[in-house]
């Protein structure tokens, strides 16, 4: 995009609204500054250098576009008067700043389509202690609520279409407020669940989900998740065995291969 104010040819960015999270922030900048609603891929470096007397700091994502990728329609404004789709040879010596060449190189490395799998622990629950029904009953706090209503755009950020989660109440209500927003039907599975997961169910969940290509979400419990993580092929240092509730993996996968690995936590 090229803005008048500075003369410059850069990548589409801005700065966070209020308790935004940055997966958010990148797809609705992008959407605002371009007219193309993205999805994102595999993360880049952030960017950091200096802006007058500060130091800025951006985040980047590869992205794909969802649905239309024209930009033609653009309406010029007085921040972003062109916006333009270029071959990469052109890009390179069109880009105004070293540090966006460096980004852009950094994304012709993992340019090629990977699946987004997200791994999602239950927000925060009522105590066990405290609850004398059925556990698979127990629901979440008024904040655990709160927290996924606030899990919607992260998700939509990868554009998820397969919501799989445990039949336990605490996980269909953290995963709800997305499948209402997005009208994806929530998919339960048994073998998610506290005291019912079995290692050889959840490998065959994993390689049902590698099959299937499309963007989901797995909603599950802290004790499930160290099996969860062995069945798709996590390794030391890339797991989550450790996420707080309602935190997320989000893994980038091509053909059955993790590409990349990002953790988020709302708040």
């Amino acid at each position: 995009m090229h803005r008048p104010k500075y003369d410059d040819w850069s990548f589409p960015k801005g700065k966070l609204e209020r308790w935004e999270h940055s997966t958010a922030a990148a797809v609705r900048e992008v959407a605002e500054e371009t007219g193309v609603h993205v999805r994102l891929c595999p993360p880049l470096s952030s960017q950091r250098y200096q802006v007058g007397r500060r130091m800025k700091s951006v985040d980047y994502w590869t992205g794909r576009a969802v649905g239309d990728d024209d930009v033609s329609l653009y309406r010029p404004n007085h921040e972003i008067d062109q916006v333009a789709w270029v071959r990469i040879d052109k890009a390179e010596v069109t880009l105004s700043y070293d540090y966006d060449r460096a980004t852009l190189a950094e994304a012709l490395k993992v340019r090629r389509r990977t699946q987004p799998i997200v791994v999602l622990r239950h927000a925060r629950a009522r105590s066990r202690n405290t609850w004398k029904a059925d556990d698979q009953l127990r629901p979440l706090l008024k904040t655990g609520a709160h927290d996924s209503e606030r899990l919607v755009p992260l998700l939509a950020a990868y554009n998820i279409t397969r919501v799989i989660s445990s039949p336990s109440i605490r996980c269909m209500q953290t995963v709800s407020p997305y499948a209402e927003m997005t009208g994806w039907e929530v998919e339960t599975r048994r073998r998610l669940a506290e005291g019912q997961a079995t290692v050889k169910g959840i490998q065959k969940l994993v390689d049902e989900i590698f099959d299937d290509d499309q963007g989901v979400v797995i909603c599950s419990h802290r004790p499930v998740l160290p099996q969860v993580y062995d069945a798709l092929g996590l390794r030391n240092g890339r797991r989550g065995d450790e996420l707080a509730p309602g935190e997320m993996l989000v893994l980038h996968v091509r053909k059955s291969k993790i590409i990349a690995v990002e953790r988020h936590r709302i708040g």
